[in-house]
């Protein structure tokens, strides 16, 4: 069914008759976190024996297992009321299973550090005895990490590395050297967390015997400070009258980054030693792993500071010969979602690649040979699943068009065939031995359900399908897709939301919403029920184009905005609402922009072009200058500002305060680790001197997302608020 029959369809449902209304949600309907969230599954662990999973129970207070076949639960890996022996947790927020399947690594009392890491209380519970024990007693751990027969259990604390033995019930530190903001054992620096999306750089040989692990050495890297003033969602909002001063590494384009190594602790000899890899100061390691169950096979991926030249070395840890295996080179950036994209196995490995134009996933052996391209076509991979016994591989794909992702199989013969065919967003996670898959699909106009299949693509059962969630959400504004030509003719990938009432003789203030980042992409054929669709409710037309530089086109698409950020995109930005404003319902002279982030970044360069037809623009957690964001994602595509000073200069949305004739809105949280608030109070600082009028709205004590409290919803009903105070 095309994307505009099941609006159509969607729209019916409604007049039908459903007892919801979109003029009768509110903006929590829309904006709140929890209230405007579709129901989803808990995250399963797929069972050794392929035939099995393990889920969290609905109260949190087990871990059951089902049947791939029947969804019917056959047991229990662990529950609360079930432990025995002294020690008893009364709660626990996640698990991982052993290798083995005989212990479980068990969580609770998380203290979150940055974006994603975290601290906790670890505890490993063994399955055979109903037995807990703590990992330790001396404070809350980092990174705990099992070993594959459940013994050990490595962890970090305090930027050092220790190892619990759950048989001897000891403790050892195997590093001493961490120290904060100077050197990090085990863990990642700021930086690798944000941009290659590592929480954890232990990992264990297939024998147990060896620990690998990266160091990183940041006692170069400035250190970064900003006042962390606490918000009314504090327990205590009032007691802070001296607020404190929050200090972390943060490298800046053109500065030092942290300085990695690789490791290896022997657990024989008691013995760490460093493996012999080419690297200098500046190199990165986004990625280390052992191949297969081989314990002297540890393989490190190895990138250049200019992220446009990959090396992968298969290093021996007790010899700590390294031998270099595998390169990729490219005239632009190498993208993070390629060769993050790799599978070890016993005799060789899959890694994506997009050399070809597109991202494919290519097999090779451990000798560095390249056993086949295993999809080739104009499409992306986007993620691989993994191979069965019959020599079959898995992947999600963009084979019906770049909006949408499709589950797919490669067969031992090279067909490609599709595992689902419908457009939209299918994504899967398959058991052990890939026989079977749990599906998670979405579209535009239908909201996430959950089932599982055979690897033959045969749907077994139903988890859940959001019927109550979409019957709510029936009249709601929804996208609708088609194409735009850019600023040079070419095609791009847009959406409209329309409000519910749309009447097409009557005119519409328009808001064109953009991101735009390298490598990024807005227009997706998946469910999306939030702010941009509540300012629809108001009687806006929300528009979004995907211009050059964004994900998942072609790789010529992509990197044309090489060293270069923000230009082009601009142009294309304008041209796709040069388009929407041409439309017989959109009022040309009510148009405004709205961006967050990178986005927030777009309606900066947009309003300050002196092409730019909007009459206001919305700014939030823009980065207003590239010299201000951090190194391995900037200079990921601007090089640094010394080798490539002629493209920040061009890029900075500073130099352009002095075109902006359009009402600005601009908006930040004052504790934004990621985009530093230092962004918004530069440009603000500069536009006050030009003595530019704009409002200012600060979120006190939140980080970029925003997603405390109310805060979303208080954000769109700003948004609304500015728009109806500028554009009616």
């Amino acid at each position: 069914m095309s994307s505009k029959t099941m609006i159509l369809a969607t729209l019916a449902l409604a007049s039908a008759g459903t007892g919801f209304s979109a003029s009768a949600l509110t903006v929590d309907d829309y904006c709140d976190v929890v209230k405007s969230a579709p129901k989803s599954i808990k995250d399963i662990t797929p069972l050794a024996d392929g035939e099995t999973y393990a889920a969290i129970s609905d109260d949190g207070q087990s871990i059951d297992i089902y049947s791939y076949k029947t969804g019917k639960k056959t047991g229990e890996l662990f529950s609360i009321s079930g432990q025995k022996g002294d020690l008893k947790i009364s709660e626990f927020e996640g698990f991982r299973l052993s290798a083995n399947g005989k212990k479980i690594l068990l969580w609770n009392e998380s203290k979150q550090i940055y974006r994603y890491s975290f601290t906790a209380e670890y505890y490993v519970y063994d399955t055979m005895r109903s037995t807990v024990k703590r990992i330790s007693e001396k404070g809350p751990q980092r990174a705990a990490t099992i070993s594959h027969d459940g013994r050990f259990v490595a962890y970090q604390r305090d930027n050092n590395i220790f190892i619990s033995s759950l048989d001897y019930g000891t403790d050892n530190q195997i590093t001493t050297d961490g120290e904060l903001n100077k050197v990090i054992n085990g863990t990642p620096d700021w930086s690798y967390e944000e941009e290659f999306d590592m929480l954890n750089t232990m990992c264990w040989s297939g024998d147990d015997n060896i620990l690998a692990f990266v160091r990183f050495e940041e006692a170069a890297v400035p250190t970064y400070s900003f006042d962390d003033y606490r918000s009314y969602c504090d327990q205590d909002p009032l007691g802070d009258p001296y607020p404190a001063a929050y200090r972390y590494k943060y490298p800046l384009a053109g500065y030092p980054t942290s300085i990695v190594t690789v490791n290896a602790y022997d657990l024989d000899n008691r013995t760490i030693k460093r493996v012999d890899l080419p690297l200098t100061d500046s190199d990165y390691v986004p990625s280390i792993a052992f191949g297969g169950a081989d314990e002297s096979r540890l393989m490190v991926m190895v990138l250049n500071h200019d992220q446009n030249y990959l090396r992968l070395f298969d290093a021996n840890p007790r010899s700590t010969v390294a031998k270099q295996i595998y390169t990729e080179n490219s005239d632009a950036w190498l993208s993070p979602t390629a060769y993050k994209m790799v599978d070890y196995t016993a005799d060789g490995f899959v890694i994506a690649s997009e050399k070809s134009g597109y991202r494919h996933l290519y097999q090779y052996d451990y000798s560095g040979s390249l056993r086949r391209q295993i999809t080739k076509g104009d499409y992306n991979v986007t993620e691989y699943y993994g191979k069965d016994a019959a020599g079959n591989y898995y992947f999600q794909s963009t084979q019906l068009g770049a909006i949408n992702r499709n589950i797919a199989v490669c067969d031992a013969k090279g067909v490609v065939r599709l595992l689902n065919k419908e457009e939209g967003t299918a994504s899967a996670k398959f058991s052990a031995t890939c026989a079977y898959y749990v599906q998670t699909y979405s579209s535009s106009t239908r909201a996430p359900e959950y089932r599982v299949f055979n690897s033959k693509g045969v749907r077994l059962h139903d988890i859940e399908l959001n019927e109550a969630y979409m019957q709510k959400y029936a009249s709601a504004p929804k996208m609708e897709f088609l194409k735009v030509k850019n600023a040079v003719g070419e095609e791009m990938n847009a959406y409209i939301i329309k409000p519910s009432d749309f009447d097409p003789s009557k005119k519409y203030p328009l808001l064109m919403y953009q991101y735009n980042g390298p490598d990024s992409q807005e227009v997706r054929n998946r469910w999306r029920m939030e702010g941009l669709n509540y300012v629809a409710t108001q009687g806006y037309v929300v528009a979004c184009v995907d211009g050059r530089g964004t994900g998942n086109r072609d790789r010529k698409w992509s990197t044309a905005v090489y060293k270069d950020l923000g230009n082009l995109e601009t142009a294309d930005q304008l041209a796709g609402a040069a388009y929407f404003s041409s439309l017989p319902y959109i009022d040309s002279e009510r148009t405004a922009c709205f961006g967050w982030s990178y986005g927030g970044y777009m309606t900066l360069m947009e309003l300050g072009s002196p092409d730019c037809k909007f009459k206001a623009g919305i700014s939030m957690a823009p980065v207003t200058d590239w010299r201000f964001y951090d190194a391995i994602y900037t200079e990921r595509y601007m090089l640094t500002p010394g080798q490539n000073k002629t493209g920040y200069d061009a890029s900075s949305a500073l130099a352009r305060t002095g075109n902006v004739k359009g009402r600005l809105l601009i908006m930040s949280g004052t504790s934004d680790d990621n985009v530093h608030f230092y962004n918004t109070l530069k440009y603000t600082s500069k536009m006050n001197s030009e003595g530019t009028l704009f409002d200012m709205m600060a979120y006190t004590g939140f980080e970029h997302s925003l997603r405390m409290c109310n805060a979303r919803a208080q954000l769109y009903r700003k948004v609304v608020d500015f728009l109806n105070t500028n554009l009616r």
